[in-house]
């Protein structure tokens, strides 16, 4: 079976390194909020471009955190409004739900996937104080015109980078093109941990000020609290293990990029649609490599039988979830039809180019 994603053999290249990095976490007995979580949010802030970084437990808690800051700030509000694509993990619509704020769903760009900057323009109303982009799959929403939007209407911007690690736009990444900006590090994603982890970047001070403490009880000052907190903070060894990984991080993306070349170039079946591949190329880091195609299930299946793992992501869009019952009368045509034919293939550093080229000919060979 070629697997969707071999994890295993991923971080065994880089055992040494996470071996030393433990011992060093173990000799040192700091285990929370020590010079390793510094030294990451210092890496990862300028690996983004961003003024500050933030480490937190995951990249849900990044998000509500993120929106929790804000409301601190009393930038937000509980009932505020934000746009947000119909299209995405559930993960998103949490966040906001949690931060007592209201999901605004809006359809997506159908060659991207992503936020449609005429679509959320027609969302904006009153009550609406923020658009939440999504970099959906790898691929950058349109941050140039969702900035003008933003500015123009007195928006928050933010964006849920969870997908995007290291993707560019005009010189600038994933992580600053926003009042802040929330990634994951689920072991699956492009920079991802041994456990879970997360992070918010910004340039905001007064935001960078405020989540410091918000994710550490509410306190700066140890049994000092100045906010009602949480717990949610980027441990030591994982924060270790992301500094190594962060060094093969463009590498790694380079590599997604190529094989997501050849699976554009070969894959020739016209049952299958294969993605949009973005002019600006850097502006996408394949985190996934999804394609449609109507009979989905028959594909799968026949994959598998085939000896190729593949996943849906997603096949049940947030507006439909029973978590989200309040919003199950909802119709977004565009966003159901993506989320009943899509399809994610295999494509990571380690998948080798003879295993590629078994996947393209099981697909072209598809009826």
């Amino acid at each position: 079976m070629i697997p969707f994603l071999d994890l295993k053999n991923l971080n065994l290249r880089l055992s040494d390194e996470f071996k030393k990095a433990a011992d060093l976490v173990l000799s040192n007995g700091q285990y929370i909020l020590g010079n390793q979580v510094s030294s990451f949010e210092n890496a990862f802030a300028e690996f983004c471009n961003s003024d500050h970084c933030i480490g937190v437990g995951s990249g849900l808690d990044a998000l509500t955190i993120l929106l929790e800051g804000y409301k601190t700030l009393g930038k937000l509000q509980t009932g505020d409004g934000i746009i947000v694509p119909a299209n995405t993990f559930i993960a998103t619509i949490l966040a906001i739900s949690k931060a007592g704020l209201v999901p605004v769903l809006v359809e997506p760009n159908q060659d991207t996937f992503n936020l449609c900057p005429t679509k959320v323009k027609e969302a904006i109303s009153a009550n609406t104080k923020a658009i939440m982009a999504v970099h959906l799959y790898g691929q950058m929403a349109p941050m140039n015109e969702l900035k003008a939007l933003a500015e123009q209407h007195h928006l928050l911007l933010f964006e849920d980078a969870a997908q995007a690690h290291g993707a560019l736009i005009d010189g600038k990444k994933a992580g600053a093109w926003s009042d802040a900006a929330a990634f994951s590090f689920y072991p699956g994603k492009n920079l991802g941990a041994l456990g879970d982890a997360g992070a918010i970047t910004t340039s905001d001070a007064e935001l960078n000020s405020i989540v410091r403490n918000y994710r550490n009880y509410g306190s700066e000052v140890k049994y000092v609290h100045t906010q009602k907190g949480v717990n949610s903070r980027l441990d030591e060894l994982q924060a270790a293990f992301l500094s190594i990984k962060l060094k093969s991080l463009e590498a790694d993306n380079g590599l997604r990029r190529a094989m997501a070349e050849r699976y554009k170039k070969d894959i020739v079946n016209p049952l299958i649609h294969t993605p949009n591949h973005p002019a600006n190329a850097l502006s996408h880091v394949w985190h996934l490599y999804v394609i449609r195609c109507e009979q989905r299930d028959r594909l799968k299946l026949y994959l598998h039988q085939k000896g190729i793992e593949t996943l849906i992501h997603y096949p049940i869009p947030p507006h439909k979830q029973a978590a989200f019952a309040e919003l199950n009368h909802l119709q977004f045509p565009i966003t159901e039809k993506i989320h009943n034919e899509v399809l994610s293939l295999p494509i990571y550093p380690g998948l080798s180019d003879s295993n590629q080229l078994k996947i393209i000919a099981a697909l072209n060979a598809f009826e």
